[in-house]
């Protein structure tokens, strides 16, 4: 399955946005799915994960209360709502996803074999 991933830009501290992955090629109901993120010099970070059936979620500690992940499989989308933006928070965020028959949600960039080009998300003080 091919991702293209959409929505970044320059938000204020407490602001909010809403990051998009298209999916094409794949059945893509069948795909387990996440969103990580990387700034320059770090390792990529795990952010939200969601499974196939889109019932079971997973976010990172950093970001709960704050990131809501929800996928709509009639459009191949999965979303990423991220309200109370911090600076922290910027990076280039990457969704991702893995073919599976389980329900599991996956955490593990080394879990995921397809991925996006990337977006930026850009969150001023």
């Amino acid at each position: 399955v091919q991702l293209q991933a959409s929505g970044g830009g320059l938000v204020q501290a407490g602001g909010s946005l809403r990051l998009s992955c298209a999916a094409s090629g794949g059945t893509f109901s069948r795909y387990g799915t996440g969103w990580f993120r990387q700034v320059p010099g770090k390792e990529r970070e795990f952010v939200a994960a969601i499974n196939w059936r889109g019932g079971s979620t997973q976010l990172a500690d950093s970001v709960k209360g704050r990131f809501t992940i929800f996928r709509d499989n009639a459009k191949n989308t999965v979303y990423l709502q991220m309200n109370s933006l911090k600076p922290d928070d910027t990076a280039v965020y990457y969704c991702a996803a893995r073919p599976t028959l389980s329900s599991a949600t996956y955490t593990s960039s080394e879990e995921y074999t397809s991925w996006g080009q990337g977006t930026q998300v850009t969150v001023s003080s």
